[in-house]
């Protein structure tokens, strides 16, 4: 087992499923002088499922500059200090920037604990382009949200958002604006007992009826690249994939539009996909 050093853990918690969290995160969570948490009631229930009892300090995007002196008068008095946010990684659209940017001036030890992310769960099973954008949470304003958007449409990587499941349709009308012909997943309650996992076009995604709860994971594919030769075999794998879940006319209009090729051409490789499926 590695020696706990002082100076300030950034340890990553369970995004959902408690049998999530690493057993060094374990380690120096239960070897911690102090923890730092967003909702002291939300870690508690954590800390108490690995019955892990310490000293909590509620350390949230509100009254990050107010605890900062404190901390770090607790760190240069060589205590070991962990920050933890709700779940996931802290200091990514978390509470943490403030604390470490402090450490790093007061040059004082700071360690990272990996374990789950959002970001990278969604991202690994999203089957798209591994080098990707992580903004976070966009703006709530029209404005600045298409201020933003209009900035990120030209990037040819991945972009993955968190968004508030009640305001999806709102953001979702956005997509369609900025990232037509793109690919998205949106994963919600990720590793918990109603994991979800939605997959289209943004072109084609429908708006949620009611709107979703939660947080959500949306992962944006990067742009199509509409000069490169498009080969039968493309196009088949990619109308496959729709097939499943699509009628035919829709298949056809979405990948006519992605790869600027005839309708006419699309719809007799759909044609064989079907006709083949019936003669198996």
């Amino acid at each position: 087992m590695s020696v706990i050093l002082p100076g300030l853990y950034i340890v990553s918690t369970p995004i959902g499923n408690l049998d999530d969290i690493t057993l060094r995160s374990l380690s120096v969570l239960k070897k911690s002088d102090i923890i730092l948490c967003e909702d002291t009631r939300r870690s508690l229930k954590l800390l108490n499922h690995f019955k892990i009892k310490k000293k909590l300090i509620s350390y949230h995007k509100f009254n990050e500059k107010k605890t900062l002196n404190g901390i770090i008068e607790y760190l240069n008095q060589g205590k070991i200090l962990s920050l933890i946010s709700d779940a996931g990684t802290p200091s990514l659209s978390d509470p943490g920037q403030i604390l470490i940017k402090e450490c790093i001036k007061h040059k004082i030890k700071i360690y990272p604990i990996p374990g789950a992310s959002s970001i990278t769960s969604a991202m690994s099973i999203s089957g798209y382009d591994d080098k990707f954008l992580f903004y976070g949470f966009l703006p709530k304003k029209d404005k600045e949200v298409e201020k933003i958007l209009s900035k990120l449409k030209d990037i040819n990587f991945s972009i993955i958002f968190f968004v508030p499941g009640i305001k999806i349709n709102f953001y979702l009308k956005k997509f369609k604006s900025f990232f037509t012909g793109r690919d998205l997943l949106i994963a919600r309650e990720m590793t918990k007992m109603h994991e979800t996992f939605y997959r289209n076009s943004v072109d084609l995604v429908e708006l949620f009826q009611p709107s979703l709860k939660g947080e959500l994971t949306i992962v944006i594919s990067k742009k199509y690249n509409n000069n490169k030769t498009v080969t039968d075999i493309n196009i088949k794998n990619q109308a496959i994939t729709y097939l499943k879940k699509y009628s035919m006319k829709d298949v056809v209009e979405l990948i006519s539009k992605r790869e600027k090729i005839s309708k006419k051409k699309v719809y007799e490789i759909c044609l064989k996909i079907k006709n083949d499926e019936n003669n198996s």
